[in-house]
């Protein structure tokens, strides 16, 4: 490895599994100090793991919807490391019961997760942020964030949120030396998508050109890259990792 993010400190949610433990592990491996955030307990493995081959992890429980759950692994990421120079707003729950299926309790809990807990994930870790001169926000979004489908429609609005904060965001805070850029994977190999029928997944595998899933990796290089010094000239981008699916 390169050590491309060393000297950097970086949070990552949902981290326990999929893509958010991809990225964790990525950013670990190249140098990074990495808090892996997650509401789940099986985090800790993650963190164990990094730290069996010799790269810097901490376990921090987190629930994305809490502003002070988010203050603590702030705390947690000082203590430890010295300083707070990355996050990854990664965590996100999956809905795919459609318009007339989701419960209002459902959409809140969505909105709440996906949405807020972005929100929250840059406005809380901001002032700690913002003393290094260097630091870069990376949201992970979703194809749906930018291209509609059928039965998705609670993802799609919290997935298109997620957009228009980063870009927004990343306006606010071009001067101050905070970066804000977003992702936006498209069908790849999660927990989240094995809750999908096999009709579904076929579905979704249909509409991908190279007709592969995408895997957690294909996009932790893509955080990788935004979260690194060679983008330091990158802000507001939306670096789509979709196997083409975006092109028709």
């Amino acid at each position: 490895m390169t050590r491309r993010l060393e000297g950097k400190v970086a949070i990552v949610t949902g981290a326990a599994r999929g893509i958010g433990e991809g990225i964790a592990d990525r950013f670990a491996a190249e140098g990074a100090a990495v808090v892996v955030a997650d509401v789940l307990d099986i985090g800790e493995a993650v963190a164990d793991r990094i730290r069996s081959r010799g790269d810097q992890a901490t376990f921090q429980k987190l629930d994305v919807t809490s502003e002070q759950a988010w203050s603590d692994a702030v705390s947690v990421a000082l203590k430890e490391y010295g300083r707070l120079t990355t996050v990854v707003n990664n965590a996100a729950i999956f809905n795919a019961a459609g318009l007339m299926g989701t419960t209002l309790e459902d959409w809140n809990k969505l909105l709440a997760v996906n949405l807020t807990g972005t929100f929250l994930g840059m406005k809380v870790p901001m002032e700690e942020m913002l003393k290094t001169g260097n630091a870069s926000i990376v949201n992970i979004a979703s194809l749906y964030g930018l291209v509609a489908t059928t039965g998705y429609s609670a993802y799609h609005a919290s997935k298109g949120g997620v957009r228009m904060l980063s870009k927004a965001s990343a306006l606010e805070f071009a001067k101050s030396g905070v970066r804000v850029n977003s992702i936006y994977p498209g069908d790849t190999e999660t927990p989240a998508m094995e809750n999908l029928t096999e009709e579904q997944n076929a579905a979704v595998l249909a509409l991908v050109p190279m007709g592969v899933a995408g895997k957690p990796l294909d996009i932790a290089n893509g955080a990788l890259y935004l979260a690194s010094d060679e983008a330091r000239y990158v802000t507001g981008s939306e670096l789509v990792i979709d196997g083409g699916w975006s092109l028709p």
